[in-house]
């Protein structure tokens, strides 16, 4: 009995444990991702991006807490005022979709797993601090330059934008400046 319920325990999670697949080539990711964000302006008229549906997921708790504070901020109130429903947009779906796609994508691949990345000498409980506070810079960088690191230099910089360019060096050159003082969370 107790051999029949480890094998059936061993059967129920083994979808997770999959044989690790190799990465796909960068060239051959960059140009399936160059196809993919094509398609998107093509098929919807708008480019890829994820902070703002993220933002507009969050708008929709805020709502629901303080619909007054929505009510009377200007930014909040064209997503979300009156009987608008900041859902209604298409890069929600979109950001619905990179979950969705993440999450299968690390299935058939062999890479869903619980774990956190980080050097032999730095403790797990640092390491989500810095990946918090890190987070909550790029949240905060993208909601001041109108869009996420994806929206900017995937979509702007797709179609030219001057502004779209300059946030990507400014990203690229920051990380670069940042890297120095933060190489030890990863050796």
């Amino acid at each position: 009995m107790a051999t029949q319920s480890v094998t059936r325990e061993a059967r129920s999670s083994s979808w997770l444990r999959r044989a690790a697949k190799p990465y796909v080539h960068p060239y051959v990711g960059g140009i399936l991702l160059g196809i993919v964000l094509f398609l998107a302006f093509f098929i919807t008229g708008n480019g890829l991006g994820a902070s703002g549906g993220m933002n507009r997921l969050l708008v929709v708790v805020e709502d629901a807490i303080v619909p007054d504070h929505v009510d009377t901020t200007p930014y909040l109130l064209e997503m979300a005022g009156g009987d608008r429903n900041p859902l209604d947009s298409w890069v929600v779906f979109v950001t619905i979709g990179v979950v969705i796609g993440g999450f299968t994508s690390g299935w058939l691949h062999g890479r869903l797993k619980v774990e956190t990345n980080r050097g032999p000498r730095v403790p797990i409980r640092l390491r989500w601090v810095m990946a918090f506070v890190g987070g909550a810079f790029m949240g905060y960088g993208a909601r001041l330059a109108r869009g996420c690191t994806s929206g900017q230099a995937l979509s702007g910089g797709a179609v030219l934008s001057v502004g779209s360019w300059a946030f990507m060096f400014a990203v690229f050159g920051g990380a670069y400046a940042l890297a120095y003082f933060v190489r030890k969370l990863w050796n």
